[in-house]
Protein backbone atom coordinates (compact mmCIF):
# COMPACT_ATOMS: atom_id res chain seq x y z
CA UNK A 1 0.00 0.00 0.00
CA UNK A 2 0.78 3.63 -0.61
CA UNK A 3 3.00 5.34 2.47
CA UNK A 4 0.27 8.53 1.68
CA UNK A 5 -2.43 6.06 2.48
CA UNK A 6 -1.25 4.28 5.17
CA UNK A 7 -0.09 7.32 7.44
CA UNK A 8 -3.55 9.36 6.83
CA UNK A 9 -5.77 6.91 7.94
CA UNK A 10 -3.12 6.15 10.84
CA UNK A 11 -2.78 9.44 11.86
CA UNK A 12 -7.01 9.89 11.34
CA UNK A 13 -7.46 7.69 13.23
CA UNK A 14 -4.34 8.96 16.30
CA UNK A 15 -6.04 12.55 15.99
CA UNK A 16 -9.56 12.07 16.81
CA UNK A 17 -9.70 8.33 18.61
CA UNK A 18 -6.88 7.00 20.78
CA UNK A 19 -3.57 7.91 22.54
CA UNK A 20 -1.28 5.62 20.45
CA UNK A 21 -0.62 3.14 17.68
CA UNK A 22 1.82 0.38 17.12
CA UNK A 23 4.66 2.22 14.55
CA UNK A 24 4.14 -0.32 12.03
CA UNK A 25 0.92 -1.50 11.72
CA UNK A 26 0.37 -5.55 10.27
CA UNK A 27 -1.98 -6.07 7.05
CA UNK A 28 -4.68 -8.70 7.09
CA UNK A 29 -6.27 -9.18 4.08
CA UNK A 30 -7.29 -5.67 2.70
CA UNK A 31 -7.38 -4.58 6.87
CA UNK A 32 -4.76 -2.60 9.15
CA UNK A 33 -3.98 -4.61 12.20
CA UNK A 34 -3.47 -1.68 15.26
CA UNK A 35 -3.42 -2.18 19.13
CA UNK A 36 -5.99 0.75 20.21
CA UNK A 37 -6.67 2.53 23.37
CA UNK A 38 -10.24 4.19 23.17
CA UNK A 39 -10.26 7.71 25.22
CA UNK A 40 -13.72 9.50 26.03
CA UNK A 41 -15.94 7.28 24.47
CA UNK A 42 -18.40 4.80 25.84
CA UNK A 43 -17.02 2.26 23.78
CA UNK A 44 -14.52 -0.50 25.46
CA UNK A 45 -10.37 -0.65 24.86
CA UNK A 46 -9.93 -2.42 21.36
CA UNK A 47 -7.11 -4.63 21.07
CA UNK A 48 -6.31 -6.25 18.17
CA UNK A 49 -9.41 -5.69 16.47
CA UNK A 50 -9.24 -4.86 12.18
CA UNK A 51 -9.94 -0.67 11.58
CA UNK A 52 -12.90 -1.89 9.80
CA UNK A 53 -14.18 -3.48 12.91
CA UNK A 54 -13.33 -0.70 15.25
CA UNK A 55 -14.89 1.85 13.17
CA UNK A 56 -18.14 0.03 12.63
CA UNK A 57 -18.31 0.07 16.45
CA UNK A 58 -18.28 3.82 16.13
CA UNK A 59 -20.34 4.41 13.28
CA UNK A 60 -17.78 6.10 10.75
CA UNK A 61 -17.61 4.01 7.50
CA UNK A 62 -14.42 4.45 5.55
CA UNK A 63 -14.49 3.21 1.94
CA UNK A 64 -12.64 -0.10 1.59
CA UNK A 65 -8.63 -0.74 0.29
CA UNK A 66 -7.34 -2.63 -2.30
CA UNK A 67 -5.42 -5.82 -1.92
CA UNK A 68 -1.60 -5.58 -1.84
CA UNK A 69 -1.22 -6.51 -5.51
CA UNK A 70 -3.10 -3.26 -6.34
CA UNK A 71 -2.55 0.37 -5.37
CA UNK A 72 -4.28 1.69 -3.04
CA UNK A 73 -6.61 4.37 -3.82
CA UNK A 74 -7.62 6.64 -1.29
CA UNK A 75 -11.37 8.59 -2.16
CA UNK A 76 -9.00 11.92 -0.14
CA UNK A 77 -5.64 12.12 -1.80
CA UNK A 78 -3.72 12.39 -5.10
CA UNK A 79 -2.17 8.99 -5.68
CA UNK A 80 1.30 8.98 -5.45
CA UNK A 81 2.31 7.56 -9.12
CA UNK A 82 0.08 9.49 -12.05
CA UNK A 83 0.43 8.72 -15.55
CA UNK A 84 3.00 10.45 -17.43
CA UNK A 85 1.37 14.04 -18.54
CA UNK A 86 3.03 16.17 -21.94
CA UNK A 87 2.70 19.29 -20.05
CA UNK A 88 4.87 18.09 -16.74
CA UNK A 89 7.37 15.74 -19.47
CA UNK A 90 10.17 18.10 -18.24
CA UNK A 91 9.88 18.62 -14.39
CA UNK A 92 10.51 22.40 -13.55
CA UNK A 93 13.32 22.66 -11.33
CA UNK A 94 10.78 23.69 -8.48
CA UNK A 95 7.89 20.54 -8.85
CA UNK A 96 9.28 19.37 -5.89
CA UNK A 97 10.64 21.93 -3.93
CA UNK A 98 10.79 22.25 -0.14
CA UNK A 99 11.71 26.02 1.12
CA UNK A 100 12.49 24.60 4.32
CA UNK A 101 13.87 20.81 5.56
CA UNK A 102 11.33 20.99 8.14
CA UNK A 103 8.06 22.54 7.95
CA UNK A 104 7.60 26.11 9.29
CA UNK A 105 6.26 25.86 12.93
CA UNK A 106 3.73 28.82 12.32
CA UNK A 107 2.27 30.58 9.38
CA UNK A 108 0.00 33.50 9.09
CA UNK A 109 -1.97 31.93 6.26
CA UNK A 110 -1.53 28.08 5.28
CA UNK A 111 -2.69 27.38 2.10
CA UNK A 112 -3.66 23.78 0.84
CA UNK A 113 -2.59 22.97 -3.06
CA UNK A 114 -0.02 24.37 -5.08
CA UNK A 115 -1.88 24.33 -8.14
CA UNK A 116 -3.63 27.22 -10.10
CA UNK A 117 -6.19 28.30 -6.95
CA UNK A 118 -3.78 27.61 -4.35
CA UNK A 119 -0.53 29.76 -6.49
CA UNK A 120 -3.10 32.55 -7.42
CA UNK A 121 -4.36 33.16 -3.89
CA UNK A 122 -0.50 33.43 -2.47
CA UNK A 123 0.79 35.62 -5.76
CA UNK A 124 -2.20 38.27 -4.85
CA UNK A 125 -1.05 37.94 -0.83
CA UNK A 126 2.38 38.80 -1.58
CA UNK A 127 1.49 41.43 -4.29
CA UNK A 128 -1.37 43.11 -2.64
CA UNK A 129 -1.72 41.63 1.31
CA UNK A 130 0.40 44.38 2.63
CA UNK A 131 1.65 43.72 5.84
CA UNK A 132 -1.15 42.03 7.50
CA UNK A 133 0.39 38.60 5.85
CA UNK A 134 3.95 38.32 6.81
CA UNK A 135 4.12 34.65 6.22
CA UNK A 136 2.44 32.22 4.09
CA UNK A 137 3.17 28.22 3.22
CA UNK A 138 1.68 26.32 0.57
CA UNK A 139 1.21 22.66 1.06
CA UNK A 140 1.22 20.40 -1.80
CA UNK A 141 0.49 16.63 -1.49
CA UNK A 142 2.58 15.52 -4.47
CA UNK A 143 4.34 18.13 -6.82
CA UNK A 144 3.66 21.49 -7.06
CA UNK A 145 0.85 21.59 -10.54
CA UNK A 146 0.81 18.27 -10.34
CA UNK A 147 -3.05 18.08 -10.42
CA UNK A 148 -5.61 19.15 -12.71
CA UNK A 149 -4.03 22.27 -13.75
CA UNK A 150 -0.82 20.90 -14.30
CA UNK A 151 -3.02 18.29 -16.51
CA UNK A 152 -5.67 19.87 -18.52
CA UNK A 153 -6.33 21.15 -22.06
CA UNK A 154 -4.03 23.80 -22.55
CA UNK A 155 -7.19 26.45 -22.80
CA UNK A 156 -7.82 29.94 -21.83
CA UNK A 157 -11.41 29.71 -23.08
CA UNK A 158 -14.29 31.84 -21.27
CA UNK A 159 -17.94 30.62 -21.85
CA UNK A 160 -20.14 32.96 -23.32
CA UNK A 161 -22.91 31.48 -24.04
CA UNK A 162 -22.56 27.34 -23.44
CA UNK A 163 -23.66 26.88 -19.99
CA UNK A 164 -24.71 31.02 -19.66
CA UNK A 165 -28.62 30.34 -20.36
CA UNK A 166 -28.76 28.14 -17.10
CA UNK A 167 -26.96 30.43 -14.74
CA UNK A 168 -29.36 32.84 -16.26
CA UNK A 169 -32.42 30.61 -15.57
CA UNK A 170 -31.39 30.26 -11.96
CA UNK A 171 -29.80 33.51 -11.33
CA UNK A 172 -31.08 35.75 -13.51
CA UNK A 173 -29.30 37.78 -16.72
CA UNK A 174 -27.42 39.96 -14.19
CA UNK A 175 -25.86 36.68 -12.98
CA UNK A 176 -25.15 35.04 -15.85
CA UNK A 177 -23.64 38.18 -17.63
CA UNK A 178 -21.61 38.43 -14.90
CA UNK A 179 -19.89 34.62 -15.14
CA UNK A 180 -19.44 35.51 -18.86
CA UNK A 181 -17.87 38.85 -18.07
CA UNK A 182 -15.63 37.59 -15.25
CA UNK A 183 -14.49 34.66 -17.60
CA UNK A 184 -13.85 37.11 -20.28
CA UNK A 185 -11.69 39.30 -17.66
CA UNK A 186 -9.23 36.70 -17.28
CA UNK A 187 -7.78 36.22 -21.01
CA UNK A 188 -7.28 39.91 -20.45
CA UNK A 189 -5.58 39.84 -16.91
CA UNK A 190 -3.67 36.62 -17.58
CA UNK A 191 -2.25 38.86 -21.01
CA UNK A 192 -1.25 41.35 -19.36
CA UNK A 193 0.03 39.52 -15.83
CA UNK A 194 2.14 36.96 -18.47
CA UNK A 195 3.78 40.47 -20.06
CA UNK A 196 4.47 41.86 -17.32
CA UNK A 197 5.99 39.25 -15.28
CA UNK A 198 7.53 37.50 -18.09
CA UNK A 199 6.54 34.15 -17.81
CA UNK A 200 7.46 31.70 -20.73
CA UNK A 201 4.27 29.91 -21.00
CA UNK A 202 3.34 29.90 -24.28
CA UNK A 203 0.66 32.13 -24.12
CA UNK A 204 -1.31 33.00 -27.06
CA UNK A 205 -4.62 35.36 -28.17
CA UNK A 206 -6.50 33.50 -30.11
CA UNK A 207 -9.99 32.67 -31.69
CA UNK A 208 -11.57 29.62 -30.55
CA UNK A 209 -14.32 27.87 -32.41
CA UNK A 210 -17.72 25.74 -31.31
CA UNK A 211 -18.44 23.59 -33.91
CA UNK A 212 -21.81 21.34 -34.17
CA UNK A 213 -21.90 18.65 -36.57
CA UNK A 214 -25.47 17.65 -35.12
CA UNK A 215 -27.95 19.21 -37.03
CA UNK A 216 -30.70 19.31 -34.17
CA UNK A 217 -27.76 20.31 -31.26
CA UNK A 218 -26.87 23.15 -34.32
CA UNK A 219 -30.37 24.97 -34.56
CA UNK A 220 -30.36 24.81 -30.34
CA UNK A 221 -27.04 26.35 -30.63
CA UNK A 222 -28.63 28.98 -33.12
CA UNK A 223 -31.32 29.27 -30.61
CA UNK A 224 -29.10 29.92 -27.67
CA UNK A 225 -26.55 32.10 -29.73
CA UNK A 226 -30.09 34.62 -30.34
CA UNK A 227 -31.44 34.10 -27.26
CA UNK A 228 -28.06 35.46 -25.67
CA UNK A 229 -28.19 38.36 -28.54
CA UNK A 230 -31.79 39.49 -27.14
CA UNK A 231 -30.73 39.70 -23.32
CA UNK A 232 -28.31 42.10 -24.30
CA UNK A 233 -25.16 40.89 -23.37
CA UNK A 234 -22.42 43.47 -24.97
CA UNK A 235 -19.62 40.75 -24.78
CA UNK A 236 -21.75 38.93 -27.75
CA UNK A 237 -20.10 41.69 -29.75
CA UNK A 238 -17.33 39.48 -30.36
CA UNK A 239 -19.28 36.02 -31.26
CA UNK A 240 -19.39 35.81 -34.72
CA UNK A 241 -22.27 33.03 -35.58
CA UNK A 242 -22.09 30.56 -38.87
CA UNK A 243 -24.48 28.34 -40.79
CA UNK A 244 -24.94 27.06 -43.81
CA UNK A 245 -23.29 25.10 -46.48
CA UNK A 246 -20.00 27.45 -45.92
CA UNK A 247 -19.53 26.03 -42.31
CA UNK A 248 -16.97 23.31 -43.17
CA UNK A 249 -14.84 25.88 -45.20
CA UNK A 250 -14.90 27.97 -42.42
CA UNK A 251 -13.82 26.33 -39.28
CA UNK A 252 -12.39 22.83 -41.65
CA UNK A 253 -13.95 20.28 -39.51
CA UNK A 254 -15.81 17.57 -41.34
CA UNK A 255 -19.25 17.31 -41.53
CA UNK A 256 -19.74 20.98 -39.53
CA UNK A 257 -23.57 21.92 -39.66
CA UNK A 258 -22.64 25.67 -37.22
CA UNK A 259 -19.88 27.29 -35.84
CA UNK A 260 -18.98 30.12 -33.83
CA UNK A 261 -16.08 32.05 -32.70
CA UNK A 262 -14.72 34.52 -30.58
CA UNK A 263 -11.80 35.95 -28.44
CA UNK A 264 -9.64 32.79 -26.51
CA UNK A 265 -6.37 31.79 -25.31
CA UNK A 266 -4.27 29.57 -24.84
CA UNK A 267 -1.00 28.35 -22.95
CA UNK A 268 1.64 25.52 -20.75
CA UNK A 269 -0.45 25.81 -17.43
CA UNK A 270 2.44 23.91 -15.78
CA UNK A 271 4.95 26.54 -16.92
CA UNK A 272 2.22 29.48 -15.95
CA UNK A 273 2.02 28.30 -12.73
CA UNK A 274 5.88 27.21 -11.66
CA UNK A 275 6.37 30.50 -12.87
CA UNK A 276 4.33 32.36 -10.60
CA UNK A 277 6.31 30.52 -7.93
CA UNK A 278 9.47 31.43 -9.13
CA UNK A 279 8.12 35.05 -8.81
CA UNK A 280 6.72 34.73 -5.12
CA UNK A 281 9.32 32.44 -3.30
CA UNK A 282 12.21 34.94 -3.81
CA UNK A 283 10.31 37.49 -1.42
CA UNK A 284 11.02 35.57 1.66
CA UNK A 285 7.14 35.65 2.39
CA UNK A 286 5.98 31.93 0.64
CA UNK A 287 7.36 28.48 2.10
CA UNK A 288 6.42 26.13 -0.26
CA UNK A 289 6.52 22.43 0.90
CA UNK A 290 5.86 19.70 -1.65
CA UNK A 291 5.14 15.73 -1.17
CA UNK A 292 3.35 17.16 1.42
CA UNK A 293 -0.31 15.62 2.22
CA UNK A 294 -2.47 17.43 4.66
CA UNK A 295 -4.66 14.85 6.60
CA UNK A 296 -6.18 16.92 8.77
CA UNK A 297 -7.22 20.51 10.07
CA UNK A 298 -7.70 20.82 13.86
CA UNK A 299 -8.58 24.03 15.25
CA UNK A 300 -7.37 25.37 18.82
CA UNK A 301 -8.59 27.18 21.46
CA UNK A 302 -6.82 30.30 20.12
CA UNK A 303 -8.33 30.33 17.05
CA UNK A 304 -5.86 28.88 15.04
CA UNK A 305 -5.23 25.69 13.10
CA UNK A 306 -3.02 22.76 13.72
CA UNK A 307 -2.44 21.69 10.33
CA UNK A 308 -1.38 17.80 10.57
CA UNK A 309 0.60 16.07 7.62
CA UNK A 310 2.44 13.40 6.46
CA UNK A 311 5.52 15.18 8.34
CA UNK A 312 4.48 16.96 11.13
CA UNK A 313 2.11 19.44 12.29
CA UNK A 314 2.59 23.23 11.70
CA UNK A 315 0.30 26.10 12.79
CA UNK A 316 -1.88 28.60 10.85
CA UNK A 317 -3.75 31.66 11.84
CA UNK A 318 -6.19 31.42 8.47
CA UNK A 319 -6.24 28.59 5.89
CA UNK A 320 -7.30 28.35 2.44
CA UNK A 321 -8.54 25.35 0.66
CA UNK A 322 -7.25 25.10 -2.39
CA UNK A 323 -7.44 21.58 -2.74
CA UNK A 324 -10.38 21.60 -5.50
CA UNK A 325 -11.28 17.70 -5.99
CA UNK A 326 -9.96 16.50 -2.70
CA UNK A 327 -11.78 19.50 -0.41
CA UNK A 328 -14.22 16.36 1.14
CA UNK A 329 -10.85 15.40 2.87
CA UNK A 330 -10.27 17.99 5.40
CA UNK A 331 -13.75 19.74 4.54
CA UNK A 332 -16.30 17.33 4.97
CA UNK A 333 -19.16 19.26 4.57
CA UNK A 334 -18.15 19.57 0.99
CA UNK A 335 -18.72 15.66 0.26
CA UNK A 336 -21.85 15.73 -1.81
CA UNK A 337 -21.19 19.21 -3.03
CA UNK A 338 -17.37 18.73 -4.98
CA UNK A 339 -17.19 15.25 -6.53
CA UNK A 340 -13.54 14.30 -8.13
CA UNK A 341 -14.36 13.29 -11.37
CA UNK A 342 -11.40 11.79 -13.90
CA UNK A 343 -10.92 13.41 -17.77
CA UNK A 344 -8.88 12.29 -20.41
CA UNK A 345 -6.34 14.29 -22.55
CA UNK A 346 -3.60 13.66 -24.92
CA UNK A 347 -0.88 15.10 -27.37
CA UNK A 348 -0.88 14.15 -30.84
CA UNK A 349 1.80 14.57 -33.34
CA UNK A 350 2.90 14.07 -37.10
CA UNK A 351 5.80 11.68 -38.18
CA UNK A 352 9.79 13.58 -38.03
CA UNK A 353 10.43 15.08 -40.97
CA UNK A 354 6.45 15.79 -41.71
CA UNK A 355 4.86 19.61 -41.03
CA UNK A 356 1.51 19.25 -39.91
CA UNK A 357 -1.33 20.87 -41.51
CA UNK A 358 -1.83 24.82 -40.11
CA UNK A 359 -4.68 25.06 -37.98
CA UNK A 360 -5.22 28.97 -36.25
CA UNK A 361 -8.00 28.50 -33.92
CA UNK A 362 -8.67 26.75 -30.26
CA UNK A 363 -11.71 24.32 -30.83
CA UNK A 364 -14.47 22.65 -29.25
CA UNK A 365 -15.54 19.79 -31.47
CA UNK A 366 -18.63 18.44 -31.43
CA UNK A 367 -20.07 15.59 -33.26
CA UNK A 368 -22.71 14.10 -35.33
CA UNK A 369 -23.35 11.86 -32.05
CA UNK A 370 -22.52 14.53 -29.44
CA UNK A 371 -19.15 13.25 -28.44
CA UNK A 372 -17.26 16.88 -27.49
CA UNK A 373 -13.63 17.59 -27.32
CA UNK A 374 -11.65 20.58 -26.46
CA UNK A 375 -8.62 21.14 -29.14
CA UNK A 376 -5.52 23.71 -29.06
CA UNK A 377 -2.79 23.41 -31.42
CA UNK A 378 0.68 23.83 -30.56
CA UNK A 379 3.45 26.28 -31.97
CA UNK A 380 5.60 23.12 -33.06
CA UNK A 381 2.27 22.13 -35.17
CA UNK A 382 1.36 19.38 -32.37
CA UNK A 383 -2.01 18.97 -30.71
CA UNK A 384 -3.27 18.55 -27.03
CA UNK A 385 -7.02 17.20 -27.40
CA UNK A 386 -9.26 15.82 -24.88
CA UNK A 387 -13.10 15.42 -23.72
CA UNK A 388 -14.95 12.78 -24.59
CA UNK A 389 -16.88 12.14 -21.86
CA UNK A 390 -20.16 11.04 -23.71
CA UNK A 391 -17.69 8.04 -24.31
CA UNK A 392 -16.92 6.71 -20.56
CA UNK A 393 -20.24 8.70 -18.49
CA UNK A 394 -22.01 5.70 -18.76
CA UNK A 395 -19.68 3.47 -16.79
CA UNK A 396 -19.21 5.45 -13.52
CA UNK A 397 -17.15 3.67 -11.40
CA UNK A 398 -13.78 4.75 -14.41
CA UNK A 399 -14.22 8.34 -13.68
CA UNK A 400 -16.88 9.61 -11.11
CA UNK A 401 -15.71 9.92 -7.18
CA UNK A 402 -12.27 8.82 -8.77
CA UNK A 403 -8.96 9.98 -8.11
CA UNK A 404 -6.77 7.56 -9.75
CA UNK A 405 -5.02 9.37 -12.62
CA UNK A 406 -2.92 6.58 -12.55
CA UNK A 407 -5.05 4.28 -15.20
CA UNK A 408 -6.16 5.84 -17.86
CA UNK A 409 -10.19 5.84 -18.50
CA UNK A 410 -10.91 2.56 -20.22
CA UNK A 411 -14.27 3.20 -21.88
CA UNK A 412 -12.40 6.43 -24.14
CA UNK A 413 -8.98 5.50 -24.15
CA UNK A 414 -8.72 4.72 -28.01
CA UNK A 415 -11.12 7.30 -29.12
CA UNK A 416 -8.34 10.08 -30.13
CA UNK A 417 -6.64 7.43 -32.19
CA UNK A 418 -7.11 9.08 -35.87
CA UNK A 419 -8.61 11.86 -34.66
CA UNK A 420 -7.31 14.29 -36.55
CA UNK A 421 -7.52 12.27 -40.00
CA UNK A 422 -11.39 11.48 -39.37
CA UNK A 423 -12.54 15.33 -37.74
CA UNK A 424 -10.38 17.96 -39.94
CA UNK A 425 -9.88 18.06 -43.53
CA UNK A 426 -6.25 18.29 -44.83
CA UNK A 427 -5.23 15.80 -42.05
CA UNK A 428 -5.80 12.67 -44.11
CA UNK A 429 -2.40 12.10 -45.11
CA UNK A 430 -0.73 13.24 -41.83
CA UNK A 431 0.12 10.36 -40.04
CA UNK A 432 -0.70 11.97 -37.22
CA UNK A 433 -0.92 9.59 -34.47
CA UNK A 434 -1.42 10.06 -29.83
CA UNK A 435 2.31 9.80 -28.55
CA UNK A 436 1.15 10.33 -24.98
CA UNK A 437 -2.43 10.14 -23.13
CA UNK A 438 -3.20 10.89 -19.57
CA UNK A 439 -5.41 11.46 -17.32
CA UNK A 440 -6.46 14.46 -15.01
CA UNK A 441 -8.89 14.43 -11.59
CA UNK A 442 -11.46 17.85 -11.70
CA UNK A 443 -13.39 18.99 -8.89
CA UNK A 444 -17.13 19.11 -10.52
CA UNK A 445 -19.82 20.65 -8.39
CA UNK A 446 -23.51 19.70 -7.76
CA UNK A 447 -24.93 23.07 -8.93
CA UNK A 448 -22.27 23.30 -11.96
CA UNK A 449 -20.76 26.67 -9.84
CA UNK A 450 -17.60 26.84 -8.29
CA UNK A 451 -17.32 27.07 -4.21
CA UNK A 452 -15.12 30.70 -3.44
CA UNK A 453 -15.33 32.23 -0.03
CA UNK A 454 -15.61 31.72 3.81
CA UNK A 455 -16.65 28.35 5.00
CA UNK A 456 -19.63 28.77 6.74
CA UNK A 457 -19.58 28.54 10.27
CA UNK A 458 -15.54 28.29 10.31
CA UNK A 459 -14.15 31.85 10.67
CA UNK A 460 -10.40 32.00 9.11
CA UNK A 461 -11.04 28.95 6.71
CA UNK A 462 -11.52 30.07 2.77
CA UNK A 463 -12.19 27.63 0.00
CA UNK A 464 -11.70 27.75 -3.81
CA UNK A 465 -13.03 24.52 -5.59
CA UNK A 466 -15.43 23.00 -7.88
CA UNK A 467 -14.09 24.59 -10.72
CA UNK A 468 -15.53 21.62 -13.29
CA UNK A 469 -12.73 21.27 -15.61
CA UNK A 470 -13.02 25.11 -16.70
CA UNK A 471 -10.84 26.53 -14.08
CA UNK A 472 -8.76 28.60 -16.30
CA UNK A 473 -11.01 31.46 -16.90
CA UNK A 474 -12.63 31.32 -13.40
CA UNK A 475 -9.59 30.61 -10.74
CA UNK A 476 -7.16 33.84 -11.41
CA UNK A 477 -9.55 36.61 -10.43
CA UNK A 478 -10.69 34.34 -7.90
CA UNK A 479 -7.83 33.61 -5.90
CA UNK A 480 -7.47 37.31 -6.08
CA UNK A 481 -10.81 37.85 -4.36
CA UNK A 482 -9.97 35.17 -1.47
CA UNK A 483 -7.11 36.82 -1.17
CA UNK A 484 -8.48 40.39 0.05
CA UNK A 485 -11.18 38.34 2.16
CA UNK A 486 -8.03 36.77 3.88
CA UNK A 487 -5.99 40.18 4.16
CA UNK A 488 -8.33 42.29 4.69
CA UNK A 489 -11.61 40.70 5.77
CA UNK A 490 -13.33 41.96 2.70
CA UNK A 491 -16.80 40.05 2.47
CA UNK A 492 -18.03 38.27 -0.83
CA UNK A 493 -19.86 40.81 -1.85
CA UNK A 494 -17.48 43.32 -2.31
CA UNK A 495 -15.13 41.30 -4.96
CA UNK A 496 -15.71 40.95 -8.45
CA UNK A 497 -16.31 37.03 -8.20
CA UNK A 498 -19.64 36.29 -9.71
CA UNK A 499 -22.62 36.00 -7.25
CA UNK A 500 -23.93 32.38 -7.92
CA UNK A 501 -20.04 31.61 -6.91
CA UNK A 502 -20.20 31.92 -3.35
CA UNK A 503 -20.34 29.01 -1.18
CA UNK A 504 -23.17 28.81 0.83
CA UNK A 505 -24.64 27.17 3.69
CA UNK A 506 -27.93 26.66 1.68
CA UNK A 507 -25.84 25.19 -1.17
CA UNK A 508 -23.74 22.74 1.12
CA UNK A 509 -27.14 21.34 2.12
CA UNK A 510 -28.76 21.29 -1.31
CA UNK A 511 -26.55 19.05 -2.76
CA UNK A 512 -26.79 17.13 0.85
CA UNK A 513 -30.48 17.05 0.41
CA UNK A 514 -30.85 16.29 -2.79
CA UNK A 515 -30.28 13.21 -5.52
CA UNK A 516 -26.81 12.67 -7.70
CA UNK A 517 -29.56 12.50 -10.11
CA UNK A 518 -31.15 16.35 -9.49
CA UNK A 519 -27.55 17.67 -9.81
CA UNK A 520 -25.57 18.62 -12.45
CA UNK A 521 -22.69 16.09 -12.32
CA UNK A 522 -24.97 13.12 -12.85
CA UNK A 523 -28.38 14.53 -13.48
CA UNK A 524 -29.97 16.80 -15.54
CA UNK A 525 -29.71 19.74 -13.31
CA UNK A 526 -33.42 20.68 -14.28
CA UNK A 527 -34.66 19.75 -10.66
CA UNK A 528 -35.36 22.38 -7.97
CA UNK A 529 -32.50 21.08 -6.14
CA UNK A 530 -30.15 23.09 -8.39
CA UNK A 531 -32.02 26.13 -8.51
CA UNK A 532 -31.01 29.43 -6.50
Amino acid sequence: MSWIQSFTFIQYLDNHFWDSTQKNPQRSNTHFRISINLKNTKYPPATMKTVSETLDSLSISVAPTKTDSDPVVSKYLPVSNPLDCFWQSEKHRLHDHRSTEELPTHSDVVIVGAGYAGVSTAYHLVKEGGDSIKSITIIEARGACSGATGRNGGHMRPDLYGHIPTYVERGGPRAGAEIAEFEIAHVKEIKRLVEKEKIDCDFSLCRTVDVWCNEEMAKKAKAVYDQMVENGFEYMDDVIFHTGKEVEGICGVKGAKACASYTAGSMWPYKFILGLLEIILPTGKVNLQTNTPVTSVVTDSDGGFNVRTSRGTTHAGKIVYANNAYISALLPEYDHNIIPSKGICCHITVPEGKVAPLLNNTYINRTEDNTLSYLIPRADGSIVVGGAASKFKAHKDQWYNNVDDSVLIDAAKDYYNNYMQETYNGWEDSGAKVDNIWTGVMGYSYDSNPHVGAVPGKPNQFVLAGFNGHGMPVIWLSGKAVAKMVSEDVPFEQTIVPRLFKTTQERIDRAKNGTEEQGDILGTGNQKATKQ
